[in-house]
């Protein structure tokens, strides 16, 4: 070893470092904020934590998945024709299976070669975001939204625009601040239907004038609906692809939600554009040599979608759906009378609803990071703070749980609002 004149050892100067972006954009996820919130537990507190932060109603034993699909899977893995390497894009059957299965809600029958199978919607985002960044371009994201888009596109340095969803109008896009944000380096846009985090359901109407704006504009949209058909309000789930004669859509969704799976990480990103348009600028080539680089689905669970797909029954979906908006009604009744939060709209799909802070009603609260983090020490209970889905002094409340443990949850809420509430 070297040694210094004074005989101590020289120091080894290392030539490697962290990359500090992958960490702020981990910081600014999901998991990240509940992983945070999580270490502020107050262990001593003997009652369960109620998770009122994250969309995975799977622990609950009233959200077991369909046992169509657990025998689906069983009977996948037993075949011993799923244990080898598949193509990068899925395997055929589990690709007709999704085209199949999409192609129900939409004029014009998709192919298997619209397909893409990801590992969950995840890695479906992670796909077009890539693809679509390019020196000098800009994506259009919601506010609020969810934090992964950000994430991935601060991690490929695609610059990311912010439009408004309006509370008012049941958080419909404001095309306003669309057509204001746009330039000629805008490559797409995002939208989320049903919404996360704002449990809002898009109109047919409302779509249809998204996809002449983009059209206008001359960008595609992402539409994101792995919620679709968790619908329970006034307005039916209307897939965005219905529209895609006005302009390029590409969907993204997985069965992650609608059969309680997330675990599973089976998801797609589908192609619909029968004008060629994405073809003519060579994205879909470009998808598929991206996952030709990226991981696969694993292929026992391909070789499960096609009777998951087919074979589940309505009554299974009626289920869910009866017992989130169950939940829902629950949760926006509960939410009404406490102090100081404000549910601007009643949610009517996906699993989750936007409250607003009345900051002034508390004496010791200064922001909704603050609200979260003292709720989680005092009452065990986790939501997660708007801040994190784009929209300062709200929060997220996730409310597909076990009843009875969100109406503890929104007792023990109710009880540290009033505790924090200002003194007359």
């Amino acid at each position: 070893m070297e040694m210094e004149n004074n005989g101590s050892p020289l120091t080894k100067k290392w030539g490697f470092r962290a990359n500090p972006d992958l960490n702020m954009a981990s910081d600014n996820t999901v998991r990240g904020v509940l992983y945070m919130l999580l270490s502020k537990l107050n262990r001593s507190d003997t009652r369960p934590v109620i998770p009122l932060g994250h969309g995975d109603p799977s622990a609950f034993p009233c959200f077991r998945t369909t046992q169509v699909a657990e025998d689906a899977m069983v009977d996948s893995i037993r075949s011993a024709k799923f244990n080898g390497y598949g193509p990068t894009v899925g395997i055929l059957p589990a690709r007709s299976a999704v085209a199949e299965y999409l192609s129900q809600d939409l004029p014009n029958k998709l192919s298997p070669d619209d397909v893409f199978l990801t590992l969950g919607c995840k890695q479906a985002i992670q796909t077009i975001v890539t693809v679509l960044t390019n020196p000098k371009a800009n994506i259009l994201l919601p506010k609020p939204g969810f934090p992964y888009y950000e994430a991935i596109a601060k991690s490929c340095n695609l610059e990311v625009r912010h439009f408004d969803l309006l509370p008012e109008k049941d958080w419909e896009v404001d095309l306003d601040s669309v057509n204001a944000l746009a330039d000629e380096n805008t490559v797409a846009m995002v939208i989320i239907n049903p919404g996360n985090p704002c449990g809002n359901v898009f109109t047919h109407q409302h779509l249809k004038k998204v996809a002449e704006t983009a059209k206008k504009l001359g960008i595609l949209i992402i539409s994101d609906e792995v919620y679709a058909h968790l619908v329970f309000g006034k307005n039916p789930f209307v897939p965005m692809a219905v529209f895609a004669s006005i302009a390029p859509i590409i969907t993204l969704g997985s069965i992650s939600k609608r059969w309680i799976v997330p675990g599973w990480c089976l998801g797609w990103l589908v192609i619909n554009d029968p004008n060629g348009i994405l073809k003519e600028h060579g994205i879909i080539d470009c998808i598929t040599a991206y996952l030709n680089i990226s991981s696969d689905t694993p292929t026992f669970i391909q070789g499960a979608i096609p009777d998951i797909l087919s074979k589940t029954k309505e009554d299974f979906f009626v289920k869910i759906v009866s017992i989130v908006k169950e939940a829902a009604n629950i949760c926006y009744e509960g939410i009404k009378d406490i102090p100081g939060v404000i549910c601007p709209t009643k949610p009517e799909g996906s699993m989750f609803v936007m409250v607003k802070l009345d900051l002034s009603v508390f004496e010791d609260i200064k922001d909704d990071v603050e609200f979260c983090v003292k709720l989680a020490q005092e009452e065990s209970i986790l939501i997660l703070p708007g801040i994190s889905v784009g929209l300062n002094n709200w929060l997220r409340v996730t409310f597909a749980i076990e009843l009875s443990a969100l109406e503890e949850g929104i007792k023990r809420l109710n009880a540290f609002c009033v505790r924090h509430s200002k003194k007359p």
